[in-house]
């Protein structure tokens, strides 16, 4: 039996088939085992096999290409329009199908499992640094409740916990407290260790270094993007600028063009980096400062300042992509080098067409 697509809809033990022939007809509808499911592509001949980009797809994408097949991944949103009516296994599976065969959508290309795997102390630190919020928060909350504050700041932690063992507040309160601030030492212990992992990686990575360049861009945020990026799935700076949900959302109809608020799509974490870094940058935005462009000045004088970081994390991302795309040099000099001169001028950058 000759698939033209496979379309797979995963879950944790039961996988979800769903295959047509080249004219689109379902020849394939069944349910197997993680094991079976294995089998049953080392079997077939060379197909395309489409799932969705979730939790373990890149892995079962790697199967599928060692298998000899062609694996693609779609994000579930562009999915979801495709399915009919209740949602089932088979329904996501059909509709997972029916999105691949569209000529203008849009995959994920699938990741080695080098590239997951250097990029998971990201992750983590991510996490380690989300539980040591929380736990800030809780040993700060509680100890309002005795009238103990301290100022604002992870540094002003430990003065902090000194001040509630000198108080004359419950024994029982004193003791849990002082048992998140142990936690709160481990979590410190923890991520200094990944940070000082993720310091090799960022000294190790040419790319990275380079991204690192960019005023306002840190070595988290330049590895982030040296990892998890590939300039080549965008045509334009503007396109990887309105992946990252840095663009306005716009909700027009004829003739008329309503723009909104920013879209948030994309990768929430490496967005969130950059508007961090803009807000640094703004922060010492003074005239003659090499990061204070007089646009960036002008803009903040007629705009907030969250707004511009906004429009300055636009910026970087579209220089981002400038330094991954490895634009011409002699372009890059048009609008000044380095990274400064293009934020100064504000440019979009898009590929140099080659010439007919």
């Amino acid at each position: 039996m000759e698939f033209k697509c496979i379309a797979v809809d995963t879950s944790k033990s039961v996988f979800t088939l769903h295959g047509v022939d080249e004219h689109g007809r379902p020849i394939l509808r069944r349910d197997l085992s993680r094991a079976r499911f294995e089998t049953f592509l080392a079997k077939i001949s060379p197909t395309e096999v489409v799932l969705e980009a979730c939790g373990s797809s890149h892995h079962w994408g790697r199967v599928a290409q060692a298998s000899g097949h062609t694996a693609r991944l779609i994000p579930p949103q562009y999915v979801k329009p495709f399915v009919q009516r209740g949602k089932n296994n088979r329904n996501d599976a059909e509709a997972i199908g029916e999105a691949a065969s569209r000529p203008t959508m849009r995959f994920v290309p699938v990741r080695s499992a080098t590239a997951q795997a250097e990029a998971m102390d990201l992750t983590a630190r991510d996490l380690l640094v989300r539980q040591r919020t929380q736990l800030v928060h809780a040993v700060r909350g509680h100890a309002a409740e005795f009238g103990v504050i301290a100022a604002k700041g992870i540094a002003q932690v430990e003065p902090l916990l000194r001040k509630i063992a000198e108080t004359d507040m419950p024994q029982a309160a004193k003791e849990t407290l002082a048992q998140l601030g142990r936690v709160i030492t481990q979590l410190d212990a923890q991520l200094a260790e990944v940070d000082q992992r993720l310091t090799a990686q960022h000294k190790a990575n040419p790319v990275s270094q380079r991204l690192a360049a960019v005023p306002g861009v840190g070595p988290v945020t330049a590895l982030t993007v040296a990892m998890k990026v590939d300039a080549s799935q965008f045509e334009s700076a503007r396109h990887f600028a309105a992946w990252l949900g840095l663009t306005p959302r716009e909700h027009s109809t004829g003739s008329r063009q309503c723009l909104g608020g920013i879209s948030r799509a994309g990768n929430e974490r490496l967005r969130q980096l950059l508007v961090v870094g803009a807000m640094a940058v703004i922060r010492h935005a003074k005239p003659g400062s090499k990061t204070a462009s007089p646009w960036l000045l002008t803009l903040l004088e007629r705009r907030p300042r969250k707004v511009a970081a906004v429009a300055l994390a636009n910026k970087m991302a579209r220089i981002l992509w400038a330094e991954l795309a490895k634009v011409p040099t002699d372009r890059l000099r048009s609008v000044g080098m380095p990274a400064e001169g293009m934020m100064a001028n504000g440019t979009a950058y898009r590929r140099t067409p080659q010439a007919a």
